[in-house]
């Protein structure tokens, strides 16, 4: 016979029973990570201990807004076993390098912007216990940041006139954020300044030409930098080149030559022809910034409508973005050759030369002679001196007009 205090006692040891089978539930079906292949010390029963090791992925699970650079897997107190990176959406692998220690991974190369990874990584503590963990992150828009287009490349050797000279894609409204994150020093121990044009444009250069020889290294540290209203950079990376032999070219209008001063030298005078009286040559100090074996020359490209068309300029380099070149020039008559007595010119300083880009002509011997960043300076023609931004010509501003364009 069951008593009502029997019953009572039944009801109260099943609600128990349910109670430990919910909890033995939740301990065993979580999304708990780690696993043990201990023994335990009675009977080699397994203790599930946890792993000590710990996995730490830079990119949070679910973040947005992630770096391209800095994502990686770090380990402590065991060695990775496994990492796998893809893209989220079509599943591509991404390669990654595991370091020789065994405690951290990182992408081979800078990831995508505006993407969504995944990142599973597994690894291991001195036991052998194992322990994994996940994310899935999207990195941060293009909308969302900005990139520097810069100019001299990394390992290229340049004249002593060659600016460091930034592009960036979108309006920089704090200037001051972001030139501290770039840093230009020279070997040279010369003091190096930027200058802003306008809210895209930064240029770097010291007072007086690079002196030669030296090596010039620009650090980029812009990777999160707020540059505008939710507009950060992206680009984390240290690029060196170096100086060259110092090369000053002189282009008289007076006279119609050039003389070439190599180290301090003239090791040649030139006969050219710079502008007509219509059309003449800027003044000023300005730096081969491009250099063509052979080019298209358009009127129509830079406000000369259809006065000439040439498909095959040889030996042309770029002095202003304008369209200013100093290049060789092949279709004079050669019955009354204007170099070196009068300026026939659209603006360019025009070399004898011959077409294809062949032979021995004066042409030829000044652009295998020149490099991107030597410096060729007009004087004496009747037109006004070329605007600093104008190609890279800073040069043509007192350092104390320079450096007030500097955002630090």
């Amino acid at each position: 016979m069951t008593t009502p205090d029997m019953a009572k006692r039944r009801a109260l040891v099943a609600s128990a029973a349910l109670v430990v089978g919910a909890l033995t539930l939740t301990a065993c079906g979580g999304s708990a990570k780690a696993s043990s292949d201990g023994k335990g010390r009675d009977g080699g029963k397994d203790d599930a201990k946890t792993s000590a090791a710990r996995i730490a992925i830079s990119a949070k699970d679910g973040s947005t807004g992630t770096s391209i650079n800095t994502t990686g897997v770090k380990v402590s107190d065991g060695r990775l076993t496994d990492v796998k990176m893809t893209v989220a959406e079509t599943g591509q692998a991404v390669p990654g390098a595991l370091s020789s220690d065994g405690r951290s991974w990182k992408p081979k190369e800078q990831l995508e912007r505006g993407t969504k990874y995944e990142i599973a990584a597994t690894a291991k503590d001195a036991d052998g216990r194992t322990t994994a963990a996940d994310s899935v992150f999207t990195t941060v828009t293009s909308a969302n940041s900005f990139i520097g287009t810069y100019t001299p490349d990394d390992g290229t050797t340049v004249g002593v006139g060659m600016p460091v000279s930034f592009e960036f894609d979108k309006a920089i409204s704090d200037k001051k954020a972001v030139q501290s994150h770039i840093t230009v020093t020279s070997s040279s121990g010369q003091k190096v300044v930027g200058h802003w044009f306008g809210e895209q444009r930064l240029d770097f250069r010291p007072e007086e030409y690079w002196k030669a020889g030296s090596k010039v290294t620009m650090k980029i540290d812009l990777d999160g930098v707020e540059g505008a209203n939710d507009v950060y950079g992206v680009q984390k990376k240290t690029v060196t080149f170096t100086i060259g032999r110092s090369q000053v070219s002189t282009v008289d209008a007076g006279t119609q030559t050039m003389t070439v001063v190599r180290d301090g030298r003239t090791v040649r005078t030139v006969p050219i022809s710079a502008g007509s009286p219509q059309h003449s040559t800027y003044n000023g100090r300005m730096v081969i910034s491009e250099k063509f074996e052979q080019t298209r020359m358009n009127g129509s490209t830079v406000g000369f409508g259809g006065e000439y068309d040439i498909p095959d300029v040889p030996h042309a380099m770029r002095l202003t973005r304008s369209g200013t070149f100093i290049h060789g020039n092949y279709w004079y008559s050669k019955g009354s050759p204007p170099f070196g007595r009068q300026g026939t010119s659209h603006g360019c300083v025009g070399l004898q030369d011959v077409q294809g880009a062949q032979g021995d002509t004066p042409g030829k011997w000044f652009y295998d002679n020149s490099l991107v960043g030597d410096v060729v300076i007009v004087k004496n023609s009747p037109d006004t001196t070329v605007a600093p931004d104008n190609g890279l010509n800073g040069w043509n501003m007192t350092w104390n007009e320079w450096i007030a364009g500097s955002a630090t």
